[in-house]
């Protein structure tokens, strides 16, 4: 079996579970692929398996050989490693090393649970839907996709903008605000949630439309079915304003066409048996320790 590691940057204090992770490889016989920046941060403190290591710079490298991709980090190094794996069904295996972690939602004490799972296939894949972005100029190059959400933002210094906003070409609203997201079910849990979104299950083929600061006090989130085209025209006293895809973002002209629709694609998440939505909800949200319960 061979996969592929991929992760940001760990703290120099995690390079001894990083080295657990390598040991597990090593004994269960598995060939790591590792993300070549990240090997240049840690060859000269972890031992690597075999006589010579793999090692993998972009997407196209990632070939059919290739059965699983490990990322070690957040949920944001999640969000990085979505970038590589593209349209090519590799299942993604977040192991957390940040802080929340909706997405990379197994602990690093559980490193070698994880391991053993991709060798005896007791885990459960989730097909996660994705958001597409259109446009008539050429924005994220030849990933204009996002696991989270899609998002219009003012600039730092400038006043709230306009956003009118379209379903299928027909008038929903005018959101006089600082900016405004479309979510997909995963991210109704990310920059959404924080934004006053309801939280959406993974699998309820929705977006969630919600303002960002909004200035009419009857705007609310609102879930629309996620076979919708989405499109925007934005007003503003500055020329231009930010475009995000997850953590991605642009510096767009206020006279750009945006839409967005679900990609084409879905991208796969592994999860061990036990952590499913609802688990990882009370476990990350810390529903259901009221003391009172």
């Amino acid at each position: 079996m061979r996969v592929a590691i991929y992760s940001r940057e760990i703290d120099p204090d995690s390079h001894i579970e990083v080295q657990g992770l390598f040991r597990e490889l090593e004994a269960h016989h598995i060939e790591p692929v590792i993300y070549r920046p990240f090997f240049e941060q840690i060859k000269e403190t972890v031992r690597f398996p075999g006589p010579e290591v793999r090692t993998f710079s972009e997407s196209s490298q990632l070939d059919e050989s290739i059965e699983f991709i490990i990322s070690l980090g957040g949920d944001g190094t999640l969000l990085d490693t979505v970038t590589l794996v593209r349209n090519k069904m590799i299942p993604i295996l977040g192991i957390n090393f940040g802080r929340l972690g909706f997405l990379a939602s197994i602990g690093r004490e559980e490193l070698k649970i994880a391991v053993a799972s991709l060798v005896d296939r007791s885990f459960v894949i989730d097909s996660r839907s994705l958001i597409h972005l259109d446009a008539d100029k050429l924005l994220f190059g030849d990933t204009p996709y996002a696991l989270n959400e899609f998002a219009i933002h003012k600039t730092d210094i400038s006043p709230m903008i306009k956003i009118h906003t379209y379903l299928n070409g027909e008038f929903l609203n005018t959101y006089w605000a600082d900016g405004l997201i479309v979510g997909t079910p995963t991210g109704s849990t990310g920059y959404s949630l924080s934004c006053g979104g309801p939280i959406i299950f993974p699998e309820s083929g929705s977006f969630v439309i919600t303002p960002v600061a909004p200035h009419n006090l009857n705007v609310r989130p609102i879930v629309v079915p996620d076979d919708n085209i989405i499109s925007f025209e934005v007003e503003g006293r500055a020329d231009s304003f930010i475009c995000a895809l997850d953590s991605r973002r642009e510096l767009v002209p206020k006279s750009i066409q945006l839409a967005v629709k679900r990609e084409k694609f879905d991208v796969s998440i592994l999860r061990l048996n036990e952590n499913n939505f609802l688990t990882t909800l009370r476990k990350k949200l810390s529903w259901g320790l009221d003391t009172r319960n």
